[in-house]
C-alpha cells in the first residue's frame, strides 16, 4: 500500500490530507480563527459546581465555560480522597490545572480533564500518575517487554510521572526513547513553573501546530512522502524533524508544482462529495448518511445492483462493499459519537460475521478509538467512535437559512393553507376590511392560480379584500400578513 500526506497551507488555514493508494482517507482542517484546543493546558477557575451531575463548569478564558466531570479527575486525586461527591473535590472560585480533551461542539463547551498527558513522537507523559504502559497496537510480546523495561529504567531516576509507549516507539533505540522522555519531563517542569506565576484563565501550554502534529501523530513507516506547498512551513517541518525525527527528514518534500497540491489526487472533489448525504458504491448500491446532534445513521441500499445468482449473495456483496466505504467515510467526515448502521438484512449468520469483520478490519486503520457491537435483533449495527473535534460538515458548512438545518421546507400548498388560517385569525381579531399578504413568488403564484377558488370563497366569507405581493428575498416558508 502506498501512502502519502499532503499539507496545504494558506495564511488563514492549514489542511492535511492522508492519501492511501491514491484515494483520500482522512482530512484535517485547522483555521487560525478556530484553532484546535485539544491538548491545551489551562489554569482554570471553577465557576459552578453541579452535585446532581457530579460535574463542574470551569472558566478557562473561552467564550463558553468548559465541562469537567468527576470521572475525568486524575486517578491520584480520586484515590487520595476516595469520594464520589464532586463537592469534596471542587468549590466555586477554586483554581486548578486542566487539559482540553474535546473541542467545543455545537452549543457545548470544551471537555476537560485533570489527568494531564503530554504526547511526543514516541511517548505520552502523565505527570500525575506513576503507572506506565505500552500501546495495544504493539502486538509482539518481546517488544512490549523491552519498551516496558526501558520506561522502568528511566523511572528509577525520575520518580514522578508515568509513560505510555506509543505505536511509533516500536523498534526505536533506547537512547532515543530516553531522550524523548527527558524532553517531556523538562517540558512539564517548565509548565509547572509557569503555573505558579500565571493568573487564572491563562493558557499554560499550547499543543503544536497542525502541520507539526502531523509528523508527530500521523506519520507511520508506510508513509512514502509528505508534500507541503508552503516553503516556510516546509522549513519548520524539516527543522522539527532534524531534532525529533531525523529518520524522516528525507520524506518531507516542498511541493512547488504548477497545480495546487490537493489537485494531485482530486482531493477538492472528494471533499465536495464528502458533504453529500448520498455516497455511491461501485456495485451500483449507495449509502445515505444522516448526521444529527444525538447520533449519525448510515443506511445501506442495493440501488441499481441486481447481483447474480440469488438475493442473499447480492445483499452480502453490497454489505461487504459498504463496510469498506463506511469506514473510509467515518474517517473522512470525522463522524463521532453514536453511529447506527442499517446494513441490508442478511439471513446467513456467517455473512453477518464476515461483514462485521470487514468493518472492523477497515476501522483498524483509524486513529480514533471505536467500538462495534454485534448485529442487533432489528438488523442494526451500533458503534461508537471517539469524537474530539468538529465533523467536516460542521467545519465547512452552516445550517441552511431557509430550513434552519432541517433539510426540508413546507410545500407551497401547506403555506397557502397556513396563510388562510392566519388571515382568518387577523380578521376576527382586528375587524379589518383589507389585507396585504407578502410571500415568496412560488406561494403567491399558487394562491392566485390553483387556490384562486378557495381564496374567492374566503374573501366572500370574511367580507375582506386580500392583496398579494411577491417578495424575492422571502423563502418558501416566510410570509407576512399586513393590515391596511
Amino acid at each position: 500500500m502506498s501512502e502519502e500526506i499532503l499539507i496545504n497551507v494558506t495564511p488563514s488555514e492549514t489542511r492535511v490530507a492522508v492519501i492511501e493508494n491514491g484515494v483520500l482517507q482522512e482530512l484535517i482542517i485547522e483555521r487560525d480563527r478556530q484553532k484546535g484546543l485539544v491538548g491545551n493546558i489551562y489554569k482554570g477557575q471553577v465557576c459552578r459546581v453541579l452535585p446532581g451531575m457530579q460535574a463542574a463548569f470551569v472558566d478557562i478564558g473561552l467564550d463558553r465555560a468548559a465541562f469537567l466531570h468527576l470521572s475525568d479527575f486524575s486517578n491520584k486525586e480520586l484515590e487520595k480522597k476516595g469520594s464520589e461527591n464532586i463537592e469534596h473535590y471542587l468549590r466555586e472560585g477554586q483554581t486548578l490545572v486542566v487539559q482540553v480533551t474535546k473541542e467545543p461542539l455545537g452549543t457545548k463547551g470544551a471537555r476537560l480533564t485533570t489527568e494531564i498527558s503530554i504526547p511526543s513522537r514516541f511517548q505520552v507523559y502523565m505527570p500525575y500518575t506513576n503507572n506506565s504502559g505500552v500501546s495495544q497496537r504493539i502486538e509482539c510480546d518481546k517488544e512490549r517487554a523491552r519498551l516496558r523495561n526501558c520506561i522502568e529504567q528511566f523511572q528509577k531516576k525520575h520518580e514522578n510521572g508515568g509513560f505510555i509507549a506509543r505505536t511509533a516507539a516500536e523498534c526505536v533505540e533506547e537512547v532515543i526513547l530516553f531522550s524523548d522522555m527527558t524532553f517531556l519531563t523538562k517540558l512539564w517542569e517548565a509548565i509547572s513553573k509557569k503555573t505558579n506565576e500565571a493568573e487564572v484563565k491563562t493558557l499554560l501550554h499550547e499543543d503544536l501546530s497542525l502541520s507539526i502534529r502531523t509528523l508527530r501523530d500521523l506519520y507511520t513507516d508506510g508513509i512514502e512522502r509528505i508534500r507541503v506547498d508552503s516553503r516556510e512551513t516546509h522549513q519548520k517541518l524539516v527543522e522539527f524533524a532534524k531534532i525529533f525525527l531525523p529518520d524522516i527528514v528525507s520524506v518531507i518534500e516542498h511541493y512547488a508544482g504548477g497545480c495546487p497540491v490537493f489537485d494531485i489526487y482530486n482531493v477538492e472533489d472528494e471533499i465536495t462529495r464528502a458533504l453529500d448525504r448520498k455516497v455511491k458504491l461501485k456495485s451500483g448500491g449507495h449509502l445515505v448518511f444522516d448526521q444529527t446532534e444525538a447520533m449519525t445513521t448510515v443506511d445501506v441500499n442495493t440501488g441499481g445492483y441486481v447481483g447474480g445468482r440469488n438475493l442473499e449473495e447480492t445483499v452480502f456483496k453490497t454489505n461487504l462493499e459498504a463496510a469498506q466505504a463506511i469506514s473510509r467515510q467515518l474517517r473522512l467526515r470525522n463522524l463521532g459519537g453514536i453511529i447506527i448502521i442499517d446494513f441490508i438484512d442478511m439471513q446467513s449468520n456467517d455473512h453477518k460475521k464476515q461483514v462485521l469483520e470487514a468493518l472492523q478490519r477497515n476501522l483498524d486503520k483509524d486513529h480514533a478509538k471505536n467500538k462495534i457491537t454485534e448485529v442487533s435483533v432489528l438488523g442494526l449495527v451500533e458503534m461508537t467512535r471517539t469524537r474530539t473535534r468538529e465533523s467536516l460538515e460542521h467545519i465547512l458548512c452552516e445550517p441552511c437559512c431557509a430550513c434552519g438545518g432541517r433539510g426540508v421546507l413546507k410545500t407551497a400548498e401547506s403555506m397557502c393553507l397556513e396563510i388562510f388560517r392566519e388571515i382568518i385569525r387577523e380578521v376576527r381579531q382586528y375587524k379589518v376590511q383589507e389585507l396585504l399578504v407578502l410571500a415568496s413568488n412560488e406561494v403567491v403564484e399558487m394562491l392566485l392560480d390553483e387556490e384562486a377558488d378557495m381564496l374567492a370563497e374566503l374573501e366572500l366569507f370574511l367580507d375582506v379584500r386580500i392583496k398579494f405581493r411577491s417578495e424575492a428575498e422571502y423563502n418558501q416558508e416566510q410570509y407576512d400578513v399586513v393590515l391596511l
